[in-house]
């Protein structure tokens, strides 16, 4: 592995402390932490660190046999930086900085904020690392903005990269950077998901909080290899066409007493009052956003995941906690802010900043807000006064499909609402409609065992969920295993049951999922308008036959028809509304027998007649399946034919009834 040199300039210059102190430097993981460097003809590692309240700040590791005497750091005047050039320190060394407070004699060794590399856990120690690794992915940079726009189809897999697969024969590990790249890459295309997610690869001491404790906010966990490990699963991704999205976490971080808390005797990283700086869900500690060097130092991680590990995206994690300073706290456990109110105006600072930073340094690159609260604006530009995301996970949405899917088909006529509500919001955000790790661990099952009744039902209703979740307006992201259909929730220590894929039942839901995103790369109706009122149009819902249809829409009008039957029972001569008169071809069937379904269906489509239906000029009679979804397509304008109007018999089939979609006040789900 070859050392990287960095020129003399490499130095923290005034300009650079400036902007550092005044929480506008956007990429100061470019001068502080550890560099492999020449200086002067003698090779070394320039090193600094942000320790205001420090006495004295040296650095010890494997060249100076950890004496805190021999290499001691300068500061640079009121600052608060102490930096330095150390002689005979290389690549691939160790190190920690041993810091000496100034009020309180408090010692102490930390390892680097702004380290590119750790030991494996359990071990603390940062590593000199100058990163070296000749990229291919060229031509997936140059086209990512267009295939990531608001208007192109984005279908996210969400990946824990401990368990995805391991190594049966070598103890049951998990596969490394390197060796997940390819089997990786090869299922992800056969689903034909457009993006990968990866939840946090930033290093974390323990493995159970599956990434979301970071210790190393510059550096990507040492369990599956090195930082150029990781490089290659990223390129490797990119030039099989496949986007990656890393899980990036702001809202809190681990107090281990080696990393970022308490870090020169005083409270630097984090909020002394624990009203503001204690995390009660999480066992954590909050960053104090308000301090300017703070925000220097989340805005420069963010930048640097996209800048030197070229990922597409990030989706921020806990942006509801961020955003409350009142969040997962009772009265009189937090302090309000300036104005008497409880939303805590550092984090929505910090969020908008962070936001504007990656719109104008990274075209066509998102950032994703896991918020669960209605905080208006997320996904809206900071210029227009919103925080600033690309999008938003819509966690509404999943709680009340979840909620309706679970319920015995005999009961959901009662319920539909918790379907059709979305429709009331859909449009109020650029959203995400997420299926997450979240919901298949703790108690909760997988999504297989979540749907209601018998064994057939259950694969039936997540056949149906999965239609519908790739037929509503927003993107799309499932967590990994869904496809299989997997009995057993989700355990970290664990590995996905990949056996289930020999039974033709777990493979047909596979081959579902794939279609499913096969559709939706290529019928526009089903993308294009994802963010656009104009993309959705309101069809019917029966709530006595518990039946929701809706169409999709495209940029030139073309349609997708959707027809969701709730129940196990099969409905014959089902009319729908519609536009266009002519053949509607059915482009899927959840129920057809290469998913696993009972075969019930309409013979690849059906005429729709000139007959005026739910304040539409033509009628279309369906046969639905059990616990199904249809999709149909429109015809062409050049196959919309002059046909014979049916008998009005026909027309007042069942399925003329429809209503809102609007609840009762009362049934309405409570929104913060």
């Amino acid at each position: 592995m070859s050392t990287v040199v960095r020129p003399p300039s490499s130095r923290l210059g005034d300009q650079d402390l400036h902007w550092f102190n005044e929480g506008t430097y956007r990429r100061a993981y470019e001068k502080l932490g550890a560099h492999p460097c020449i200086e002067d003809g003698v090779a070394g590692v320039r090193f600094g660190v942000w320790a205001p309240n420090a006495a004295e700040v040296s650095v010890v590791g494997d060249w100076n046999g950890w004496q805190p005497t021999r290499d001691a750091l300068t500061p640079r005047g009121d600052s608060g930086v102490w930096e330095g050039f150390v002689p005979g320190a290389a690549h691939g060394h160790k190190y920690k900085f041993h810091l000496v407070s100034r009020e309180l004699g408090y010692t102490v060794l930390k390892t680097d904020p702004f380290g590119r590399r750790f030991e494996e856990a359990p071990a603390t120690a940062a590593i000199v690392w100058g990163l070296d690794y000749a990229w291919g992915d060229a031509e997936w940079l140059a086209t990512r903005a267009a295939r990531q726009g608001r208007r192109a189809p984005m279908s996210i897999y969400e990946v824990h990269l401990g368990s995805w697969m391991r190594r049966a024969d070598e103890g049951g590990r998990s596969l490394g950077y390197r060796e997940i790249a390819e089997p990786l890459a090869k299922h992800v295309k056969r689903l034909g998901c457009t993006h990968v997610e990866l939840m946090p690869v930033m290093e974390h001491p323990f493995f159970g909080s599956w990434g979301y404790q970071v210790t190393g906010y510059f550096a990507p966990t040492s369990r599956y290899g090195t930082p150029e490990d990781f490089m290659f699963l990223v390129d490797h991704l990119h030039r099989q066409g496949i986007g990656v999205i890393l899980d990036w976490v702001p809202a809190h971080f681990p107090s281990d007493r080696h990393a970022l808390g308490f870090f020169d005797g005083t409270h630097l990283y984090e909020h002394a009052d624990p009203r503001k700086g204690f995390h009660p869900d999480w066992n954590s500690l909050i960053f104090n956003y308000d301090r300017n060097e703070v925000r220097s130092f989340l805005v420069s991680s963010a930048l640097f995941w996209l800048d030197v590990y070229h990922a597409d995206a990030l989706r921020v994690d806990g942006v509801a906690s961020m955003l409350y300073l009142d969040y997962s706290r009772a009265s009189g456990e937090w302090l309000p802010n300036e104005h008497g109110g409880r939303e805590n105006l550092g984090a929505i600072a910090l969020l908008k900043q962070l936001n504007a930073a990656v719109v104008e340094e990274h075209v066509g690159v998102p950032t994703i807000a896991e918020e669960s609260t209605s905080f208006p604006r997320v996904s809206r530009p900071v210029s227009d006064g919103g925080l600033g995301f690309g999008m938003k996970w819509d966690l509404g949405w999943m709680h009340d499909t979840l909620k309706f899917l679970g319920r015995d088909p005999i009961h959901r006529r009662w319920h539909l609402d918790e379907l059709t509500f979305r429709s009331m919001y859909q449009f109020s955000e650029d959203f995400v409609l997420p299926l997450s790790h979240d919901e298949v661990v703790h108690g909760k099952g997988s999504l297989l065992g979540k749907m209601a009744g018998d064994e057939w039902q259950q694969r039936a209703n997540l056949r149906l969920l999965f239609a519908y979740q790739w037929a509503m307006p927003g993107k799309k992201l499932l967590f990994m295993g869904g496809e299989l259909g997997q009995r057993r929730e989700w355990n970290h220590d664990g590995v996905l049951d990949w056996g289930l894929l020999d039974d033709e039942r777990h493979r047909g839901l596979l081959d579902l999922v794939s279609r499913l995103n096969e559709l939706h790369h290529t019928t526009p109706a089903l993308y294009e308008l994802d963010f656009d009122r104009e993309g959705y149009e309101w069809g019917l819902a029966d709530s006595e036959l518990c039946v929701y249809a809706f169409f999709r829409r495209d940029s030139h009008g073309r349609r997708v028809l959707v027809v969701l039957n709730l129940t196990p029972l099969p409905r014959a001569d089902f009319v729908v509304g519609v536009e266009e008169r002519g053949f509607w071809r059915e482009i899927l069937n959840t129920d057809a027998a290469q998913y696993g379904g009972s075969g019930v269906g309409n013979l690849g489509g059906r005429e729709a007649y000139p007959v005026p239906t739910h304040q539409r000029p033509c009628a279309l009679t369906l046969t639905l399946p059990p616990l199904s979804a249809l999709y149909l397509e429109a015809p062409a304008a050049s196959e919309q034919v002059t046909l014979p109007a049916p008998s009005a018999e026909g027309a007042t089939a069942s399925g003329s009834r429809s209503s809102s979609p609007r609840r009762s006040k009362a049934k309405r789900r409570k929104r913060r």
